[in-house]
């Protein structure tokens, strides 16, 4: 399988301004307002030019239930914190209540996280696009019938099953620093699924991904585990990573990569113990993207959130194949980059406790094991199910030549390069406005995405001038709202 670096990409990228409204509860690591930050950040870098953004629709129930069970969706659906006493028995049977609060607008963040990954399968299925990046999804340890770490629902599972409708065999590959067990779980018996975790091992959650962890029945050596010790570094990293993965390509042969960029692998977050750079981090996205296959990016783990989102917009950089300056625009979240305002960040004096000779013993046992399976295994061929989702044609037919062209099609336009000065002004006239994309309603917990009353700013904000390692009184008045409340569903 040939690797062409630099190549230019066509990428989709699904963002909706709402998500980064949705709060967890105080004290609780997981922050969406970390996505909001990375798309204000990949904003002002001028990255939204370069790719189509959509927001994505909202899984339906139906779509969900493809891989859940029909009383977990159902219970997701109507559990509310003010109702939160009627369901006692269902939130222990379903693992909600803890690490997986019950918080305004709950199902809703399930949707969307969904939705985003649903959508973006269908849009690499329909070779519309060939990377496409859903920061608001990654969300591995959920399981069929259980949310567990966080997730409620497993985004990547869906988006894998619509891709297999086109794609004999899939890649996913997982760099968060816990073991991605709800994926694995999900293809551990299938031959169509390849599920490929670097993840730290040993009395961390979620307790799985052993190197002896396999698969089973025809997804018998299938299911590739690294199980990896504190201070993972970005030259160990690399290390593993390249010729694990080289292997996997030449052995299995996929015809679609689903990359999750679980963040909490970076150095100093708050529940990670790695030692990898944003650099080192992105290099595996770098790496991945030259086999040339269609390619989806998800989100993931990140709890110290100015790091994440310097993460995911390097990242995003570097799937659109354009370099960023080191040095970070001014956004509206600026203040939580102190002191030094930059992009990337140095690791820190943390022993790497993965020894070369551990990680050679590594490769040694998982290249025995690819070795067993059969070259590029072969699927009966069968009628392609439909869509989950049903594009609209876009034909040049449907569109009256007198009329200005709807907003659906001037989000999708990619602008080229050179087109705007770096001016304030720049953009199509009359889009520095507040409405909300067709007016529809925003989730209960949010009264303007200007801050004022939205639980997710003013909570966080709060609780996070608190804690040591965030310095951050953010701002959350957005410099062009337009650009937040992007594009339509495609």
């Amino acid at each position: 399988m040939t690797t062409q670096p630099h190549s230019r990409k066509r990428v989709c990228y699904y963002y909706d301004s709402d998500i980064g409204n949705y709060y967890y509860g105080q004290g609780h690591p997981m922050k969406p307002h970390r996505i909001r930050m990375t798309h204000n950040l990949l904003l002002n870098y001028g990255l939204y030019r370069k790719m189509e953004i959509y927001r994505p629709h909202k899984a339906t129930a139906e779509e969900m239930t493809k891989f859940h069970s029909d009383d977990y969706i159902r219970f997701l659906r109507s559990i509310r914190p003010d109702n939160m006493s009627e369901y006692n028995k269902q939130m222990q049977r379903f693992n909600v209540g803890e690490d997986c609060p019950v918080f305004d607008g709950l199902y809703e963040f399930c949707q969307l996280s969904a939705g985003g990954s649903v959508a973006a399968a269908v849009k690499l299925n329909k070779q519309a696009s060939e990377i496409c990046i859903n920061w608001g999804g990654g969300l591995h340890h959920a399981k069929k019938s259980e949310a567990s770490g966080f997730c409620y629902v497993n985004d990547i599972v869906l988006g894998i099953l619509e891709l297999l409708k086109y794609h004999q065999r899939v890649l996913y590959i997982d760099i968060d620093v816990h073991h991605g067990d709800g994926v694995e779980e999900a293809f551990y018996t299938t031959d169509r699924v390849m599920t490929v975790s670097f993840h730290k091992y040993g009395e961390y959650f979620p307790g799985t991904g052993d190197l002896r962890d396999i698969g089973a029945g025809k997804g018998k050596y299938y299911a590739v585990n690294i199980p990896l010790r504190d201070g993972m570094d970005d030259e160990s990293y690399e290390k593993i990573f390249v010729p694990i993965i080289s292997k996997v390509m030449e052995t299995f042969q996929p015809s679609a990569v689903v990359l999750q960029c679980g963040a909490d692998s970076l150095t100093g977050d708050r529940l990670g113990c790695f030692n990898l750079t944003v650099r080192g981090h992105g290099k595996c996205v770098e790496f991945v993207k030259k086999y040339n296959l269609p390619f989806m990016m998800v989100g993931g783990g990140g709890y110290t959130i100015r790091n994440v989102s310097r993460a995911w917009t390097y990242e995003t950089s570097v799937a659109l194949g354009v370099e960023i300056a080191n040095e970070l625009p001014y956004n509206d979240y600026f203040e939580y980059f102190g002191p030094d305002f930059k992009l990337h960040i140095s690791p820190s004096n943390m022993a790497n406790q993965n020894t070369p000779e551990y990680l050679d013993k590594i490769k040694t046992r998982l290249f025995e094991n690819l070795r067993m399976l059969p070259h590029a295994p072969g699927v009966q061929v069968q009628a392609i199910p439909e869509d989950a989702i049903n594009e609209e044609s876009d034909g040049e037919d449907k569109v009256d030549k007198d009329d200005r062209l709807p907003q659906k099609d001037l989000d999708k336009r990619i602008v080229p390069e050179n087109e705007f000065s770096d001016s304030e002004d720049e953009g199509e006239g009359g889009r520095r406005d507040n409405r909300t994309y067709k007016g529809r309603k925003r989730p209960r917990l949010e009264k303007g995405i200007d801050g004022k009353d939205a639980a997710g700013d003013d909570k966080i904000k709060e609780e996070l001038k608190s804690e040591k390692d965030e310095k951050e009184d953010g701002k959350s008045s957005t410099i062009d709202d337009l650009k937040k409340d992007t594009g339509p569903t495609p």
